[in-house]
């Protein structure tokens, strides 16, 4: 039998806040780029290419949140849910590839940097600092719930540490004109990309191969339910994601007395519920029944 939660789409509120980053994030991409091909900064640009994956990357989460939303068909039983982790990893992919970019445009530079109008990107950078401030606020309480949101929220912050970099290189450059600033903050700000990137491939990847939530104790599982009142032991075990926050459990739970079965379901689901599982299937089987364990 099992119990299924609520859909674990995102709120009204969530949505509303995700479009307005995107606005946000757009329109001063466009601006960036200008700025930075009109300053020649390489650092500017290394933060357009970044903000590209902002605009990517909302964009992303917010169709994907969209697309969970669909209902379940024959074909796909469980619906869209996963749509939400596709994007997720497209957008980590697409922006570990720029910062290799940008590594490796700075190193060409380290060569011979060339001359950067330092004003211009000061002034760039700061409109970018407002912008970024204002994408974190919009993004940081979606980003608790939502693998998707969380890494739009990454890419928000991370270009807003990139953009503090950015002012601290125009400033140097402006006062001392002293341009290997420039690709030193564009190295840095590849650097300081990568392994938060890195971090949120290996959570998407985790959740497409179907192991364990992190968050979810086998062990503890197992002994909960092998207390249920009426459990005599407990095989064939799975707990997977389907997507950000919405766990789901499947067990084989061989019963002592057929009289408590009602109470064994009871039991299991509440133990499941103490682990963050919201969708629950359990198999209760009699004493005698045939055991095929494939899992721990």
């Amino acid at each position: 039998m099992s119990a299924h939660g609520h859909n674990p789409s995102a709120t009204p509120s969530t949505k509303r806040r995700l479009t307005a980053a995107l606005a946000l994030a757009a329109a001063y991409l466009m601006a960036e780029v200008i700025g930075g091909l009109w300053s020649g900064s390489l650092a500017l640009l290394a933060d357009a290419g970044h903000m590209l994956t902002d605009v990517g990357g909302l964009g992303l989460a917010l169709l994907a949140l969209r697309f969970s939303e669909r209902p379940a068909t024959s074909d796909r039983t469980y619906g869209y849910y996963r749509g939400e982790i596709l994007a997720a990893l497209a957008n980590a992919v697409v922006l570990v590839l720029i910062s290799l970019y940008v590594l490796y445009e700075a190193y060409q530079r380290f060569q011979a940097p060339p001359e950067v109008a330092s004003g211009t990107v000061l002034i760039v950078a700061s409109v970018g600092l407002v912008v970024n401030v204002a994408g974190i606020l919009l993004l940081r309480s979606g980003a608790q719930d939502s693998l998707n949101v969380k890494g739009a929220y990454f890419e928000v912050l991370s270009d807003l540490l990139s953009s503090i970099a950015v002012i601290a290189a125009a400033g140097v450059m402006w006062l001392t004109g002293w341009y290997y600033a420039d690709p030193i903050v564009s190295a840095g700000i590849g650097l300081f990309i990568l392994p938060r990137t890195w971090r949120l491939i290996g959570e998407a990847v985790g959740i497409l191969l179907e192991g364990t939530p992190s968050d979810v104790n086998m062990t503890a599982l197992r002994s909960g339910l092998g207390r249920v009142p009426g459990v005599r032991d407990v095989h064939d075990l799975h707990v997977w994601t389907l997507t950000s926050g919405y766990n789901a459990m499947s067990a084989h739970l061989l019963m002592e007395d057929e009289s408590l079965l009602r109470s064994i379901i009871d039991g299991a689901r509440a133990v499941a519920g103490e682990h963050n599982i919201r969708h629950v299937t359990v198999q209760v089987e009699p004493e005698g029944c045939e055991r095929n364990e494939f899992h721990l």
